[in-house]
Formats: structure tokens, C-alpha cells, sequence
């Protein structure tokens, strides 16, 4: 992996370990609070992917997620936390394929001390109301520190009322409260109040977060690492920072599911899609930039397959030829200019 892949995928680690601890510069004396490591979060050893695999050598014996959930004793929903966290090393399988848990790896955890119930409660998921209780805090003070962004989700779902339900890490939880004894009683902090009021919410982008530095520790190929970033932005800011139709179709195709299962109703899809999709402008220009320097190394790497000349260009890719940047501002200016008689003229 180049120097570049590692300080790419560091920077999402730290952002989000940084953000689980410290809203931003402006809070009070817990703005100057150094980020520290977190448990549970995406830079530890056990999360970084699995060597590539050199032509000839023989592969150590493995066994599928499932079977290997058998063996450790865990329910679907534990193994993939578990394995999203770094608590299990999975390994790439073959092209397009699954992930695998080598049996070398199933028997290490077997043997640790505990097992199977120190591994359950490692990724042993909360609600508020059982967040609270473990702090222990008010349930209205719990809700307010994870808005804040003082710890971060690791999952959600939306109940029958299409509400959604946050899920934290109970270790998680835990250490933040032995860690931060100052903010589970007396008056919260005046910065933190402020920003409540207002309505603002770090849950959704602190998942978002959390979930791509998962995603990208899972990756190698630098085409279906950029795929990962792209998943949160919204069309109309992909296709600012990525003009070609052919490379927007094929991030798309190679784009992961950042949450699984998919929601019935239409107006459950809606909410979803907002839970998904980057929505503050820092966040999305994080995001942006982040995936320029992706795409730049995936072009070297190859370009992005695209038809011989005659073949129909993707859906929804009208407009001017790809890579014609300054044709495509003067296109977009020229039309701006025809809706308005009186624009460029000047004065």
C-alpha cells in the first residue's frame, strides 16, 4: 500500500476519533481536550486488511463468515460488528467474493480468556435509555453528549414509526464515563446547550464517519477505495469533483452498501437516504477532497473501463464530452445566460 493509501485512510481514523471525543474548537475547556484513542475504533491493529496475496503461496485454511460465526458462538449481527471493529481479522476472499475468517484466527479467539461471553460484550450494542443507565446519566443528558459528539454510534435502524434508533458501544460508554465524570452531572456546558437548541445533530455524521474508516480498512483496490467516499455524497456533488460519466458509473458499481438491509416503504427509503448522504458542508468537503486524492492514485492504477466508440454514454450522463472541464463551465454559463437575457451584461 503507498504512503499515500495509509495517510488517506489515517485521516478518516483520526477525524472520527476526534470527533467522538470534541465537537469543535469552540467548546469550552473540552475543546482543547487532545483526541485521544478510543476503544472500539477503526485504527486498531486487528482491523487493517489482509496482506495481498503473492502469486504461488499457498493459502492458510479459512472457513465463510458464517461458519466461522458458528464456531465463535456469535449471532450474524455480533460477528459482522465484531469484524467491522477489528475484534476478528477477516481476509479477502477470491474476486468479487466474500470476506473469510482463517481457522488459525477462530482458534486464537476460542482460546482467549472469556470466551465466548468477553467477545459478546465487546460488541454488546445499547439504546438511550440502557446508555443512560450504565453512565449513569438522565436519558435527556445522554441524547444531548451523543448529539454533541462526544461518542459516536456504531449502528442504527428505523423502528416501525420510521424513527431512527442509534446503537452505541457499551464499552464505549463505559470508558466515556470514567474518563468524563465532569459531564454526567451539574450544568452542561453553555457552547454544548447552544448548539442543541439550534438543532445540531453530529450522530449522523460521526456514523458516516465511522463507518467509511471500517470500509476502507477492508479495501485494497484504489478504484473500490474511492467508491467508499463516494457513497455519502450526493450526485450533484460527485459530479462536480467527477465530471467523467464513465468513472461516476463505474464508483457506482463498485460502491458498497454503508448500511445493510433495505427499507420497505418508500418514505422509510427517503429517510434512509438521508441518513446516508453528507449533508453539512464541512463533511462534505472532507469527503471531496478526501476522494480527489483517492481518484488521482486510482488513475494510475487504470482507467475506468469505458465502450468502444459508437456504445451510448451511462444514464444520466448528458452534457458536455468528459475530461472537457472548462468546455463544461462554458456549456453550463452559456446555458445560465440563455434562461437570463440580462446575465453577462455587464456593469
Amino acid at each position: 500500500m503507498s504512503i499515500s493509501d495509509t495517510q488517506t485512510r489515517t485521516r478518516y481514523e483520526d477525524r472520527a476519533q476526534r470527533e467522538t471525543r470534541t465537537r469543535d474548537e469552540r467548546r469550552t475547556r473540552y475543546e482543547d481536550r487532545a483526541p485521544g484513542q478510543e476503544r472500539g475504533s477503526e485504527s486498531g491493529p486487528g482491523q487493517r486488511p489482509g496482506p495481498a496475496r503473492a502469486q504461488g503461496r499457498t493459502e492458510p485454511p479459512s472457513v465463510g463468515v458464517n461458519r466461522a460465526a458458528q464456531e465463535l458462538e456469535l449471532r450474524r449481527g455480533e460477528f459482522e460488528l465484531a469484524a467491522q471493529l477489528g475484534h476478528i481479522r477477516t481476509t479477502a476472499g477470491a474476486v468479487g467474493g466474500r470476506r473469510r475468517v482463517t481457522q488459525e484466527e477462530i482458534d486464537r479467539l476460542k482460546s482467549a480468556e472469556g470466551f465466548p461471553d468477553a467477545l459478546r460484550e465487546r460488541v454488546r450494542t445499547v439504546g438511550t435509555a440502557e446508555g443512560a443507565k450504565l453512565m449513569p446519566v438522565s436519558p435527556g443528558r445522554f441524547t444531548r453528549l451523543a448529539k454533541a459528539g462526544f461518542f459516536a454510534p456504531v449502528r442504527f435502524y428505523l423502528n416501525r414509526y420510521r424513527v431512527v434508533v442509534w446503537l452505541y458501544l457499551a464499552d464505549e460508554l463505559t470508558e466515556f464515563a470514567d474518563r468524563e465524570p465532569l459531564l454526567l452531572t451539574g450544568r452542561m456546558p453553555k457552547a454544548l446547550c447552544a448548539e442543541a437548541d439550534a438543532g445540531e445533530d453530529c450522530r449522523p455524521r460521526n456514523w458516516r464517519g465511522r463507518r467509511i474508516g471500517q470500509l476502507l480498512h477492508e479495501r485494497e483496490d484504489p478504484w473500490e477505495r474511492a467508491a467508499v467516499v463516494s457513497c455519502v455524497l450526493a450526485p450533484a456533488d460527485l459530479a462536480e469533483l467527477v465530471p467523467d460519466p464513465f468513472e461516476r458509473a463505474y464508483l457506482a458499481r463498485l460502491r458498497p452498501d454503508l448500511a445493510p438491509g433495505a427499507p420497505g416503504s418508500e418514505a422509510a427509503r427517503a429517510a434512509m437516504e438521508r441518513l446516508l448522504t453528507a449533508d453539512n458542508p464541512d463533511e462534505i468537503q472532507w469527503h471531496l477532497s478526501s476522494l480527489g486524492t483517492l481518484l488521482t492514485e486510482a488513475r494510475v492504477v487504470r482507467r475506468a473501463p469505458r465502450p468502444d466508440a459508437g456504445v451510448p454514454r451511462p444514464a444520466g450522463s448528458s452534457g458536455p464530452p468528459p475530461g472537457g472541464g472548462r468546455k463544461r463551465l462554458l456549456a453550463r454559463l452559456w446555458n445560465r445566460r440563455g434562461d437570463d437575457p440580462g446575465l453577462g451584461a455587464g456593469g
